[in-house]
């Protein structure tokens, strides 16, 4: 009972972040602005650390099943 919540959680987490960093990835290759009004390195690099981060959160809630 206790592994549905790591489970769902995980999933989200994996989601965001796979979608994230696909967009950013894309975004950065097309040469479109990652964040308007931000440098694009910066905009890119901290949208894709957070994609990283949102990855490695929902990996460590599958640890936890």
């Amino acid at each position: 009972m206790e592994s549905g919540p790591a489970i769902f959680a995980g999933g989200v987490f994996a989601l965001f972040g796979g979608g994230l960093l696909m967009w950013t990835a894309v975004r950065v290759r097309r040469g479109e602005p990652v964040a308007d009004g931000v440098r694009p390195v910066v905009s890119a690099t901290v949208s894709g650390a957070v994609a990283v981060l949102a990855l490695a959160l929902g990996l460590w809630c599958f640890t936890r099943i």
